[in-house]
């Protein structure tokens, strides 16, 4: 079987995790298994490894991936925003190393009935979880106009977000990717160049359906109580409101000031939980970026709990 090219950061997140013999080892974002592949080969002969994601179809293309690792890989569907639970459940008390890879998979952008690109005319969905309540659609089809604009903007950055807004509603229903991506263009006429102006949007409604930033900010916590004294959580984000979040959670548990300036005191006085091995998020190679296009907005962050 041909599996997808090679996950982003692949050599990175290795050399991050440090996976050995013996250690325990959580991917909570599994996709088609290619990063989880990969600790499991470097923790042999006995390493082990628990696997999440929401979605059916990348558990079912991970299982086939890690068939040749047995045991050794428990593969669960759920959200990593459950971390604790999953890890209770599996009877592991600490870890010796976390990723999360965050937002949406190549994987899931090229299968056009998933909803998540506007390359394809499709049902607007947009899940991860295809067992969800919630899809784009109910977003954009019944929330006012205020409300979508708040999405756009907080959640796209979206400049443009009460025009777009206001178009939207006035041309609902809009039932497909194709509908929303000529709606959005029509109101804005806008786009850096070689992107497409919805993409802001499609961006903010994934978001929102599948409550990407609050999911995030429920799990680092928890991955952080997990991890076993010199254990490691690296993060992968894709755009600056994930790593926003990324960077102010690790800067505040490593003991850095993250109070605003406007603050009279400072609230920052709790002893550091980890350290950053760098200041600075890790990218891509350039050979990487040019290979993988999608790779060119990642960035790796790295943190280590303390004793």
């Amino acid at each position: 079987m041909l599996w997808p090219h090679q996950p982003v950061l692949y050599h990175e997140v290795l050399q991050a995790l440090r996976p050995r013999a013996g250690g325990r080892y959580v991917d909570g974002t599994l996709g088609a298994g290619g990063h989880a592949a990969g600790i499991l080969e470097a923790s042999s002969p006995d390493g082990l490894l628990l696997g999440l994601d929401v979605d059916p179809d990348a558990l079912t293309l991970a299982a086939k991936r890690l068939a040749p690792f047995g045991a050794r890989a428990s593969l669960r569907r759920g959200s990593y925003a459950d971390l604790a639970g999953h890890l209770r459940a599996l009877g592991w008390e600490s870890v010796d190393g976390i990723l999360l890879d965050l937002g949406v998979s190549s994987m899931q952008l090229d299968v056009a009935g998933r909803g998540f690109s506007f390359r394809h005319d499709a049902p607007l969905d947009m899940r991860f979880d295809p067992a969800a309540p919630l899809t784009a659609a109910d977003l954009v089809n019944t929330l006012d106009e205020a409300a979508l604009a708040d999405i756009l903007w907080r959640y796209g950055e979206e400049r443009h977000s009460w025009r777009v807004a206001r178009a939207i509603v006035r041309h609902r229903p809009i039932r497909t990717t194709g509908e929303l991506a000529a709606v959005v263009a029509a109101a804005t006429r806008s786009g850096r160049r070689g992107r497409h102006p919805a993409t802001r949007t499609f961006q903010a409604l994934r978001i929102a359906v599948n409550r990407e930033l609050e999911n995030l900010e429920s799990v680092l916590p928890q991955a952080v109580e997990a991890l076993k004294p010199g254990g490691r959580l690296a993060v992968i984000a894709f755009h600056s409101l994930e790593d926003r979040i990324v960077k102010h959670f690790l800067r505040a548990e490593s003991g850095y000031c993250v109070c605003p300036p406007e603050m009279p005191h400072c609230d920052c006085d709790r002893p550091a939980r980890v350290r950053l091995l760098k200041p600075f998020p890790i990218r891509p190679a350039p050979e990487e970026a040019s290979r993988n296009p999608r790779a060119r907005s990642a960035r790796l962050r790295v943190a280590e709990k303390l004793a």
